[in-house]
């Protein structure tokens, strides 16, 4: 048995076939290859866009076995995981942070396996490589994002740093409708929710959802107008380009996106993306075209509460950061990254950082128990 490991420039050096048969079926919509090839192909998530793809693809008497998603990076645009203090440590050191390698969903802050094998065996191989890779590159760091349960538990066996954050989520406790989810708060919330609905629908607001039989090309056209505006109000290019949400949609079939579209007299103001996998809904991205108070979470917080619950979907992760999350039914999840230092000094540096950041972070979900306004009964921390 011959085991190979090779860096490949791009997805594309594999086919979908290839890929599709070492996937596992429930897999997140992000860690395919058609959302992986839509980032690279349409330049999103490309070496112009600081992206360069040096993937891992492992292979087994010359049949893939195995991949890895891999970047080098320049910089840390669009990772969401913020590492500028330790880059300034090795500046100061006098020794580069960048290049690095990042294994992401690029622009996507979504957990996710980021080892497609199924053997166990040949991620460990893959880690091996990469090591030697980082070695003769003499590249310092490694990091691994958003990476799911089964992944942490194999990096941690490989001498990676685990630094802790959080996030916040919606779980479905088998709830009948939104008035019954409404049930969990204590009276004053209850009454401040329902206020914030009721203003949005006094305005003349309505709601019409577009899942991947309902969507049309116009559609995305009118969204990512939504989400460009979001960049341009703060003087920044967009992350993601048109012909990105164009893939999206010619690959709607496996990729499962959904639209909520807000409409005022006759017209479309504002759209939230999200897509559904394996029973979770994750929501990604919003924009609007007119500031209508509470649109913001309406559109990307309670449609999707309200879609969850009549899909039995069972969770509802609407993206990182937010702390008015928590005022809205969503509840504070302890998450990680994974960190490979190749040099004791600076690992060691790194460790002692992530110990004293995971006593703040620990404090911090503590006091949003204390600060939510979910009944203790319905509480998950």
């Amino acid at each position: 048995m011959l085991i190979k490991n090779k860096f490949i420039k791009s997805i594309s050096d594999i086919s979908n076939e290839e890929f599709e048969s070492i996937s596992n079926a429930h897999n997140s919509p992000f860690m395919s290859y058609k959302f992986l090839e839509s980032m690279e192909s349409s330049g999103s998530a490309g070496p112009s866009a600081g992206w360069h793809p040096h993937h891992v693809a492992s292979y087994k008497n010359q049949t893939l076995n195995g991949f890895m998603p891999l970047y080098l990076k320049n910089n840390s645009q669009g990772e969401f995981v913020f590492d500028h203090q330790w880059s300034y440590a090795l500046q100061r050191a006098q020794r580069k942070y960048y290049p690095k390698f990042l294994s992401a969903i690029p622009f996507t802050p979504c957990e996710t396996s980021k080892f497609i094998t199924p053997e166990l065996s040949i991620a460990s191989e893959m880690i091996e490589a990469t090591k030697d890779k980082l070695a003769e590159l003499n590249i310092e760091t490694w990091h691994v994002l958003y990476p799911d349960e089964k992944t942490k538990n194999i990096l941690k066996k490989n001498n990676f740093i685990e630094r802790f954050d959080y996030r916040f989520v919606w779980n479905n406790k088998n709830f009948i409708d939104f008035d019954d989810f409404l049930k969990t708060f204590t009276s004053r919330q209850r009454k401040n929710i329902k206020s914030e609905r009721k203003k949005v629908k006094k305005e003349g607001v309505q709601f019409i959802t577009k899942d991947k039989r309902l969507l049309g090309e116009e559609d995305w056209n009118i969204f990512y107008k939504f989400y460009a505006n979001t960049y341009l109000e703060r003087m920044q290019k967009p992350y993601l380009n048109i012909e990105f949400f164009k893939k999206i949609h010619r690959n709607r079939d496996d990729l499962n996106p959904i639209i909520f579209f807000a409409i005022q007299d006759g017209g479309v103001v504002a759209g939230s993306l999200c897509f559904e996998g394996d029973g979770i809904l994750y929501g990604r991205h919003w924009g609007c075209s007119k500031n209508i108070q509470n649109l913001h979470f309406e559109c990307c917080y309670y449609q999707g509460i309200e879609y969850c619950i009549e899909n039995n979907l069972s969770l509802f992760d609407p993206g990182i950061q937010g702390e008015y999350k928590i005022r809205r039914g969503f509840e504070p999840k302890l998450s990680s990254s994974l960190h490979f230092i190749l040099h004791k000094d600076f690992r060691k540096a790194i460790q002692d950082f992530c110990d004293k950041e995971k006593d703040s972070i620990d404090s911090y979900i503590d006091a949003c128990s204390e600060y939510t306004p979910i009944k203790k009964e319905y509480r998950i921390i």
